[in-house]
């Protein structure tokens, strides 16, 4: 893979010492902790509540306590059993990296990280120095037509036509996905009146559908700690009143469901 392109006129970027630099000299310096800043003032109101610093501590704290764990040894199999050896891999909303650097570790793909937040990026290049990490949006991805292997979407807003733009001729989606009994029982503790996760929309246009898996377990939690980081990662934090909350975090321990669909399309 050719790696990034330019944000502005969509060159190729090439890295120059601590600065990538394209042939009409648009010059993107990285930063202290690796990663490079791609994401264009215009695309700066994409951000969601979701990748403020908060929300990245908590879901770096919760994760390393191992809770998804299993949701990361699937991804791994998954792709490593779906691509060949010189693969090129872009995770797209890779967050602090959770998933991307076990895969670096596990594979020798070429693979580059792309999120909105520059917080989680810190922690990500920061922690993995084999991935190129650079902040950008899922609907503008810095990269050339057809120059991608494997697109991987966890948990991250579904880009359809980028990724279609991005993949290589029969190139791999690979997405993990919450389904609907994901954190059941958080959301009973929450809500008088929870409901289910709706089916993630998929695009059959662009995508055929191969292979699907579920992935459902419970886990306890047994510190305040872990049950507030757990609520703090999730989109309800931002929409629970401040009474609903005091609900789930006056618990003590939470015994909560994880339900997740890890599925693999291919490129039409």
């Amino acid at each position: 893979m050719s790696g990034f392109i330019c944000p502005v006129c969509r060159e190729r970027l090439s890295l120059c010492g601590k600065s990538y630099v394209c042939a009409n000299n648009h010059t993107f310096d990285l930063s202290k902790a690796g990663y490079v800043n791609l994401l264009m003032s215009q695309q700066s109101s994409l951000k969601r509540h979701g990748d403020d610093k908060m929300m990245v501590r908590a879901r770096r704290d919760f994760l390393g306590k191992g809770f998804y764990n299993e949701l990361r040894e699937s991804l791994c199999r998954v792709v490593c059993r779906s691509l060949s050896e010189d693969s090129t891999v872009v995770d797209v909303g890779c967050g602090e990296g959770y998933y991307t650097s076990k895969i670096a570790e596990k594979s020798g793909f070429e693979i580059f990280g792309i999120d909105i937040s520059k917080d989680a990026l810190k922690y990500a290049s920061g922690s993995d120095k084999t991935s190129s990490f650079a902040v950008a949006s899922a609907f503008s991805l810095p990269f050339e037509n057809e120059s991608a292997d494997c697109v991987l979407s966890v948990f991250a807003p579904s880009a359809y036509e980028e990724f279609h733009r991005v993949l290589r001729e029969n190139g791999k989606l690979i997405k993990a996905i919450p389904l609907e009994d994901h954190l059941w029982e958080l959301k009973c503790a929450l809500y008088e009146k929870p409901y289910k996760n709706k089916p993630e929309k998929r695009n059959d246009e662009l995508f055929r559908l191969v292979s699907q898996e579920e992935i459902k377990y419970k886990i306890i939690l047994t510190e305040k700690e872990d049950i507030e980081n757990l609520f703090k990662m999730t989109p309800y934090y931002y929409k629970t009143g401040r009474s609903d909350a005091e609900k789930l975090l006056s618990l003590s321990t939470l015994e909560t469901t994880v339900h997740f669909g890890v599925e693999i399309y291919e490129k039409r």
